[in-house]
C-alpha cells in the first residue's frame, strides 16, 4: 500500500548531516520542513538553478525565504544544463542536477560535507517512470524504475517519498500553510512525463484504484531479477577477462550462451565505461562476434559515443574523442 508522509518519515533513517536537494516545488518543499523539524541543525537544503527559465530566481527565492524561515542552512550552485547533440534537455538535466548536488554535498572545504542527500521523488514519479520505460521497450533494468537508496560518486541518496502518492503531500502542505512554486513546464503537455500526469494517470485511478501499489511490486520484481542477473554477469565478466590488460575474449565470450552473452557484454559496457547499448547496436555486436572466426575478422561497432573494436583476441571500447589518435 502507499504510505502515508508520517510512516514515509518514520521509516527514513539517513546518516546526518543530511542534505535535501530542494527545487521549491511542493515535493521538495515538504521533505525539507519535515527533515528540517525531525533533525533541527543536522539538515542542508541544497538548489540548483539551471538557468533554463526566466522564472528560475523566483524558485531560488522561494527556496531561500523557505530555509530563513526553517533556520536550515542554504547552499546554490548555478550549473550549466544545455543539451549536446543527440542528447535530450531532460537527460543534460538531470545529469547537471545530480552532479552539482554532489559537489554541494561534498562541501569542498567551504562548509560541512553531508553524509546523504535525500530527494523527494514520489509514487506517482515512479509510475511515471516505469510508464516511460515501458514506452521504450526497456529490460529489467528500465523496469526497475527509480531505487529507493543508491550510491553515486561516493554519496548516499534516498527517495523517501517513493511510496508516497502526489496528492497526499500536496494536501499536508495545504493543511500545514506551507507555500510552494509550481514549475510552468510541469503543465506544458509538449512533455511526455507531463501528457502521462495529465492523460494517463487519471485512467489508470478511475479503473485500477491500487495501480501506484501494484506497479511499484512490479518494479522491485523487475529491480531483483536486475540484481540476479548483474550477479551472474559479474561472475561471467570476471571469467572471459584476459588477466594481463583485464579486456574480454573473444574466444571466451563465444562459449556464452547467447543470452548470458548478451548479459555479460551490457554489465561490461556499462560497469567499465558507463556505456549502454541499444539493442540494435547489442544485436549487432553479438552477430559480429558469433561470426568472427578468422585472425582477419574485424569489429568495430558504435556503441554509445565510442566503439567497441576488435583488438586481436580481445575487444575493447574506445571513445575517439578522448583518446589520441591511433595509427
Amino acid at each position: 500500500m502507499t504510505q502515508s508522509l508520517e510512516l514515509a518519515m518514520r521509516n527514513f533513517r539517513p546518516a546526518l548531516p543530511l542534505g535535501v536537494a530542494l527545487s521549491g516545488g511542493a515535493d521538495s518543499c515538504a521533505l525539507l520542513v519535515l527533515c528540517a523539524r525531525r533533525w533541527p541543525g543536522q539538515v542542508h537544503a541544497l538548489h540548483i538553478n539551471h538557468g533554463l527559465q526566466q522564472v528560475a530566481v523566483v524558485f531560488q527565492e522561494h527556496c531561500q525565504r523557505l530555509c530563513a524561515s526553517l533556520n536550515v542552512p542554504f547552499r546554490l550552485l548555478a550549473v550549466n544544463a544545455a543539451h549536446r547533440a543527440g542528447q535530450s534537455p531532460e537527460d543534460a538535466a538531470r545529469i547537471a542536477r545530480y552532479q552539482g548536488l554532489l559537489d554541494l554535498a561534498r562541501g569542498h572545504g567551504v562548509a560541512p560535507a553531508l553524509q546523504t542527500i535525500a530527494v523527494a521523488q514520489h509514487a506517482d514519479d515512479q509510475v511515471e517512470t516505469l510508464l516511460l520505460a515501458l514506452s521504450r521497450g526497456a529490460g529489467t533494468a528500465g523496469l526497475s524504475a527509480m531505487p529507493a537508496r543508491w550510491s553515486r560518486g561516493g554519496m548516499e541518496f534516498q527517495r523517501p517519498f517513493l511510496e508516497v502518492s502526489g496528492s497526499d503531500i500536496r494536501d499536508w502542505l495545504a493543511r500545514e500553510h506551507i507555500d510552494y512554486v509550481t514549475d510552468p513546464t510541469n503543465v506544458d503537455e509538449r512533455y511526455t512525463r507531463n501528457r502521462i500526469r495529465a492523460l494517463v494517470l487519471p485512467a489508470l485511478q478511475a479503473t485500477f484504484p491500487h495501480f501506484r501499489d501494484t506497479f511499484a511490486r512490479s518494479a522491485a520484481h523487475a529491480a531483483q531479477a536486475q540484481a540476479l542477473l548483474d550477479e551472474m554477469a559479474e561472475q561471467d565478466v570476471a571469467q572471459v577477462l584476459r588477466e594481463r590488460d583485464g579486456l574480454p575474449l573473444l574466444a571466451s565470450l563465444q562459449g556464452l550462451g547467447h543470452a548470458r552473452q548478451a548479459n555479460a557484454l551490457r554489465y561490461w559496457l556499462k560497469s567499465g565505461f558507463g556505456v549502454i547499448p541499444s539493442a540494435a547496436q547489442l544485436r549487432e555486436l553479438q552477430d559480429q562476434i558469433g561470426a568472427c572466426t578468422t585472425r582477419g575478422h574485424r569489429i568495430r561497432i558504435k556503441v554509445g559515443l565510442g566503439f567497441v573494436e576488435r583488438r586481436g583476441a580481445t575487444l575493447t571500447w574506445y571513445n575517439p574523442v578522448v583518446l589520441p589518435h591511433r595509427k
